[in-house]
């Protein structure tokens, strides 16, 4: 059973008002007091930041013990963010760093990854005597969750319907970081985690095991873009159509051992 930080012994989560840092913020209920840092205050006690300059960071990190870092989507220039909180986080001591990272970093082929496995590398050359974890997860299978909980009749792809994926539960992802945090670095410098699905799936073995019709499509990544991508910054785009590229050449899996060894159970399956 994991054992709780003492209580005060804050643990800032970057990212908090997000899908994975709100999950994260879940899982470490009980377990620790949660300072949720975010891009733009949205509730009572949220401390906002900014990133890109720094501002804000020094304030929001003091007197915690440990750190949750998870970027903004295809940012451009993600390691100078990370950067950014890695001084802010040894300026105020800081104990443990713990970097949502992808699994695959080192892939050419998709520039956004290349950009984790550089986080990577700073947090091990550059991190300012920083102890710190990685965590390397997979693709989410709530990415498709309009599908799994029959919402949704037809699934629109820019990349092949049976490319594979190691789809793996976001609950499992946090409760793998509130472990982490909770435990801290006495135990989980230095490691780095990957977070893969029990099994290899793709997109139309997603819909046919929801048991419902639904309709699985592949097309252009600029149909796609036209229409789920208009928010996107043009450097946004290019990361993500490199992304869909990769898919549809090779997929995407990731092991799925650790599981047992930090949480004592499996990964729950996709569906």
């Amino acid at each position: 059973m994991t054992e709780s930080l003492p209580r005060g012994a804050e643990i800032a989560v970057i990212g908090a008002a997000g899908k994975t840092g709100a999950a994260v913020v879940a899982a470490l209920e009980g377990l620790a007091d949660v300072r949720r840092v975010v891009h733009t205050a949205r509730r009572s006690g949220d401390h906002a930041v900014d990133l890109v300059t720094g501002a804000g960071l020094t304030e929001a990190l003091s007197g915690c013990r440990g750190v949750y870092f998870i970027a903004p989507n295809v940012h451009p220039d993600e390691p100078a963010l990370l950067r950014n909180t890695l001084d802010a986080a040894a300026s105020v001591g800081v104990e443990h760093v713990v970097y949502h990272s992808v699994a695959w970093p080192y892939t050419p082929l998709m520039p956004h990854h290349v950009d984790k496995a550089r986080c990577e590398d700073e947090l091990r050359t550059l991190g300012g005597g920083l102890r710190w974890t990685v965590l390397q997860p997979c693709a989410y299978a709530e990415n498709f969750g309009a599908v799994l909980d029959g919402s949704l009749t037809t699934v629109e792809l820019p990349y092949s319907p049976d490319a594979t994926f190691s789809f793996v539960r976001l609950a499992d992802v946090a409760e793998v970081a509130a472990r982490v945090l909770s435990e801290g670095p006495d135990i989980h410098h230095g490691a780095t985690y990957e977070l893969g699905g029990p099994e290899a799936l793709s997109v139309r073995d997603l819909c046919d095991r929801d048991g419902s019709p639904v309709s699985v499509k592949q097309v252009s990544v600029d149909e796609w873009m036209s229409r789920h991508g208009r928010d996107l910054t043009d450097d946004g785009r290019a990361r993500l159509a490199a992304m869909f590229d990769f898919y549809d050449r090779f997929g995407f899996l990731a092991g799925n051992a650790l599981f047992e060894s930090l949480l004592g159970r499996p990964p729950a399956p996709a569906t």
